[in-house]
């Protein structure tokens, strides 16, 4: 399968039944156990990140959330006043976050969504942020990914991904056994050596990481600086 069919597949998803899943399991609907346990686990990736960036002054900082789903992280960096530019291939997602933004923040001056796909994102910030999103990418589409959000970020980019490893690999094979309706798209690990390479050939170290990892959701959290 090619970049096309790959992004194709993942935008269409998103638009359609995969958006009514990941609305229910992002914004606090009626989920069973696994889908619960997948809430829990984003929202701790989310919080890790927030927790980071309070090291900052974020008011005025320019912020790229790149494939920002249903405005998760967008929200709360936008309500500490950060300037926030937010993006994902799904036109839903974004008008769900959008939706979620009137609702939740006094004032949306300093909050922009589009919708827009990685490869196509444009200008510079301060720091770039990319969550759970690579898991939709093989690794040489998410090589270029990582490369272009690399030349988007002035000082800094955090990345969430699945890392590959034996434990993780064995599970995913198991659970391939056992499809259903909403495995839509393919589920993509990245080995950790190879993301960091690939920040290291752009001119980033790592700084801080981390790892979130409950019953059925994994995450490993990077953020590398520029030197």
């Amino acid at each position: 399968m090619n970049a096309a069919d790959d992004k194709t597949i993942v935008k269409d998803y998103f638009n359609s039944t995969g958006f009514d899943r990941w609305r229910r399991i992002y914004c606090g609907g009626e989920v069973n156990k696994v889908q619960l346990d997948i809430r829990n686990g984003h929202q701790q990736t989310v919080e890790t990140v927030l927790n980071w960036l309070q090291d900052d002054n974020l008011a005025g900082m320019s912020i790229c959330d790149a494939g920002c789903g249903v405005g998760s992280l967008s929200i709360p960096l936008a309500q500490a006043g950060a300037r926030v530019y937010a993006s994902d291939i799904s036109e839903k997602m974004v008008g769900e976050a959008q939706d979620r933004a009137v609702a939740e923040l006094a004032n949306t001056d300093n909050l922009t969504f589009t919708v827009q796909d990685l490869e196509h994102l444009s200008g510079k910030y301060h720091t770039v942020i990319c969550l759970d999103v690579l898991i939709h990418y093989p690794q040489d589409q998410a090589a270029e990914m990582i490369s272009h959000l690399c030349s988007l970020a002035e000082s800094r980019l955090l990345l969430s991904f699945a890392p590959k490893t034996p434990a993780l690999s064995l599970l995913k094979k198991i659970g391939s056994f056992f499809p259903g309706p909403s495995k839509a798209t393919r589920a993509y690990l990245h080995k950790e050596a190879d993301v960091v390479k690939i920040l290291n050939s752009q001119g980033l170290t790592i700084q801080r990481q981390a790892m979130t990892r409950t019953r059925f959701y994994f995450s490993r959290i990077l953020e590398a600086v520029r030197t």
